[in-house]
């Protein structure tokens, strides 16, 4: 295992920071909280003529055919940047589910639209129940042949505001059951959810909404164990780039901010908590690139080391992003410094597909204890 980068993934990095820091900047950021679809269409354009959104998406349906472990590298990024907007909505609740479980023609029809960035698209998962087993699916679902007909309520749903077409599961009599449903229709009602990041996330109430079969019928299950997992790690790649810049700015701060006659960086407490931080974000760098490196070479213990770096990095972040309001004092708190920015969306990815109790709790039933 050499979870060094590579020439082509240094290159990835570094011109996606270089990018986002020319065009995400703060102000965006915090524009894009206060608007109703959370993200600028300008920027997502910019991104799509990077290549970003078809980054998974194979050559010859419009993409740039790369690996996970590079889109991990680039979620960093992300991270790092708070990139607003569909991105990871619409490459693994759109493009992953399609690329595991689609038909030819579906691949053609929809994989090329998810590059370009001319189709957004969402996974509607989570029920009220907030389950992320099999049995928290329970919306209901018929199928004619081809044809999916769906009801019931999605929560925690995310950009379903913007999205085109959902990815929904729910429950035929064969099982779980996927199906790709338009979000212009009758049947389909969203509601943004207020939520601590701002982020978009929604209500959406199906009553008969129509849809096309994605999958075999009762075959939804299957296609989704391997999203969870990339959704899982690709979040533990975005809280490693939110923390490494939260303790960026941390340090920065403790060396200008001047307590006592000199800055408060000299102090022995604040240099154990920015030691504190590096430690917990150099160690959840190296096991979120181990389980990414595990999904992308079909590792026997794969389910295992995406378990334990959701686990081990949701916590470790949340002790980052603490330090940093801590660091920074009273003043933290306040929208006025950018800090909180950080600390909102640590806790929003943290809680995001399982948050540490719920990882360790499959890592304890696959050791059987």
């Amino acid at each position: 295992m050499d979870l060094g980068f590579t020439e082509m993934q240094e290159l990835l990095k570094n011109s996606a920071r270089e990018f986002l820091e020319a065009e995400c900047p703060e102000q965006l950021v915090r524009d894009m909280e206060e608007d109703d679809s959370g993200y600028s269409p300008a920027l997502w354009s910019q991104m799509a003529e990077q290549g970003w959104q078809g980054l998974l998406i194979p050559e010859e349906h419009g993409g740039a055919g790369f690996d996970f472990l590079d889109f991990c590298v680039l979620v960093e990024e992300f991270g790092r940047a708070l990139v607003p907007g569909p991105f990871m909505s619409s490459v693994l609740g759109g493009a992953v589910p399609i690329l595991e479980g689609g038909s030819d023609d579906q691949k053609a029809q929809y994989l090329p639209g998810i590059a370009s960035g001319d189709l957004i698209f969402t996974l509607a998962q989570t029920e009220p129940s907030a389950r992320f087993d099999e049995e928290g699916i329970q919306a209901s679902a018929t199928v004619d042949g081809n044809n999916v007909t769906i009801s019931g309520t999605k929560l925690f749903v995310p950009d379903a505001n913007v999205a085109d077409y959902m990815v929904v599961a729910a429950r035929s009599g064969a099982g779980v059951t996927l199906a790709i449903v338009p979000t212009d229709q009758d049947g389909v009602t969203v509601n943004q959810l207020l939520t601590i990041a701002r982020d978009k996330q929604c209500e959406v109430v199906l009553d008969g909404a129509t849809g096309e079969l994605l999958g075999a019928d009762g075959g939804g299950w299957d296609i989704l164990g391997p999203v969870m997992q990339k959704y899982a790690v690709a979040e533990c790649a975005y809280m490693v780039g939110l923390a490494q810049m939260d303790f960026e700015i941390s340090v920065d701060y403790a060396k200008e901010r001047v307590q006592f006659g000199r800055p408060i960086g000299s102090f022995q407490a604040i240099q154990h908590k920015c030691a504190d931080m590096v430690t917990d974000v150099d160690g959840s760098r190296f096991i979120m690139y181990k389980a990414a490196w595990s999904l992308n070479t079909d590792q026997d213990d794969a389910q295992m080391a995406v378990n334990m770096a959701k686990a081990w990095t949701s916590e470790a972040t949340r002790r980052v992003v603490a330090h940093g309001q801590q660091i920074h004092g009273g003043i933290g708190f306040t929208k006025d410094y950018k800090i909180q920015l950080y600390y909102r969306r640590q806790k929003r990815a943290e809680l995001a597909w399982g948050d540490s109790d719920h990882h360790r709790e499959l890592v304890a039933d696959q050791l059987g204890i």
